[in-house]
């Protein structure tokens, strides 16, 4: 089968990874991936925009199959494209990736659904929302409705802070994400990342996984798209995953279905676990990143067998398995990311650090000029890493980044510190 995979990131690059393994595999392409993900599959600069370019590329190259790896193509719907044009392709409806695309949809279907999830309001009126905000208090969390590159997040510590966000995004701070504000509780606890593969009907539970969302030591600065994961995620135990399932993700199925809209690709739910127990933070409709990237790493089945059971819907006669080994990923960045970097900068001995034992390097933001890697984007590399235990997957994780010679890249030097904590170490 020829598959043509969507996206140009770390994710991208370790489903491409994964992909690459399978044995039902002919030929691979991306579009428009990116210097790793160059190394095991033919890239091709097509405008994922345009859907119809899509579509001409897959009739063309007798592509049997399409996996779209980012949140912005599944909410254009890309898939309802493909569908009408007989293409076989793995993610949900435009309809159904409102989950993602939309808070304000997602949290009023919750609320329909008796989905435990924080207090909310949705507002498009600046004085509306600010008088919620008072009456509330802080800290409270500030978030645009639409998709906003994983930065229209927040969390407000003042009243006043509280204020400046919603001016800021009902001025047009995050464009068209921002034209409402959905306005929540602060919660308190720790998140964890959940993810099923859906069919429409039937959700199997994956691997769980924990990310780092602040972007420097002790989760301190401000929130970016992820700077590490790790899986399996401990807090997660399995009457936690057991509930995740009862009490978020299969009456999510059942919702969706209801409303005429059944989920059918990745459903990833970032949890809270408070002392009021489990609540839905948020949905993605996609693999998380940097969290595709230890998931894959684990993997033991063939993703592409995996996908083709959800897209013949036989997930309920389907089982998953999964490496025993726990696995770590650190994403190094540009320096200055989430804000202003520079674009261009040179970085070396990826060949080495990637050819340690048990360590993989994703590519999320390179390109190749001949022979020199550049850094094309804020996060740009995935460093990951499997061990008998999370302490070892971190020890290999950090030693293969202080191969890598970036000056002008940064990581976190502490990804994985809860798991550290409460593990006890393989000897």
């Amino acid at each position: 089968m020829n598959v043509l995979l969507i996206g140009s990131g770390g994710r991208e690059h370790a489903l491409a990874w994964a992909l690459s393994k399978s044995s039902l595999l002919k030929k691979l392409w991306a579009a428009p991936g990116n210097a790793g993900v160059a190394a095991i599959a033919e890239c091709v600069p097509l405008d994922v925009t345009d859907h119809a370019a899509v579509i001409a590329f897959c009739k063309a190259n007798d592509i049997g199959l399409v996996v779209v790896g980012p949140e912005a193509p599944l909410v254009a719907g890309m898939v309802d494209d493909l569908d009408k044009a007989g293409i076989r392709a793995f993610g949900p409806t435009a309809a159904a990736a409102q989950l993602e695309g939309s808070k304000a949809f997602m949290k009023d279907l919750c609320s329909r659904y008796g989905i435990a999830t924080a207090a909310y309001g949705v507002f498009t009126d600046a004085e509306a929302a600010k008088s919620f905000v008072r009456t509330e208090g802080a800290p409270i969390v500030v978030k645009a409705d639409g998709l906003a590159a994983g930065k229209g997040v927040i969390i407000a510590q003042t009243v006043a802070e509280a204020e400046a966000a919603i001016d800021d995004m009902l001025a047009g701070a995050f464009g068209e994400a921002g034209a409402r504000v959905v306005i929540e509780e602060f919660m308190e606890g720790e998140e964890a990342s959940f993810f099923a593969i859906c069919d429409g009907r039937t959700a199997l539970p994956l691997a769980t996984a924990q990310d780092h969302k602040r972007a420097h030591d002790g989760d301190t600065g401000p929130n970016t798209g992820g700077m590490g994961a790790y899986s399996p995620a401990p807090v997660m135990t399995e009457d936690l995953c057991r509930r995740a399932m009862d009490e978020i993700v299969t009456p999510t199925m059942t919702a969706m279905r209801t409303e005429g809209m059944p989920f059918s690709g990745i459903l990833y739910a970032g949890l809270m676990i408070t002392g009021k127990g489990l609540r839905l933070l948020e949905y993605n409709v996609r693999f998380g990143d940097p969290e595709a990237q230890v998931l894959m790493m684990r993997l033991q089945d063939d993703l592409l067998l995996l996908i083709l059971g959800a897209l013949d819907q036989s997930l309920d006669s389907r089982s998953i398995h999964w490496r025993s080994e726990p696995a770590l990923t650190v994403v190094m960045a540009s320096r200055g990311y989430p804000g202003a970097y520079e674009k261009g900068t040179v970085i070396g001995n990826i060949e080495e650090a990637a050819a340690m034992d048990s360590v993989e390097v994703f590519h999320a933001g390179t390109a190749r000029d001949g022979d020199v890697l550049t850094a094309t984007g804020g996060r740009v590399l995935n460093v990951t890493a499997l061990g008998r235990d999370i302490r070892e997957a971190q020890m290999r994780a950090y030693a293969a980044v202080d191969l890598i010679d970036w000056p002008d890249g940064f990581c976190r030097r502490d990804i994985g510190w809860r798991a550290v904590e409460r593990e006890t170490p393989v000897t």
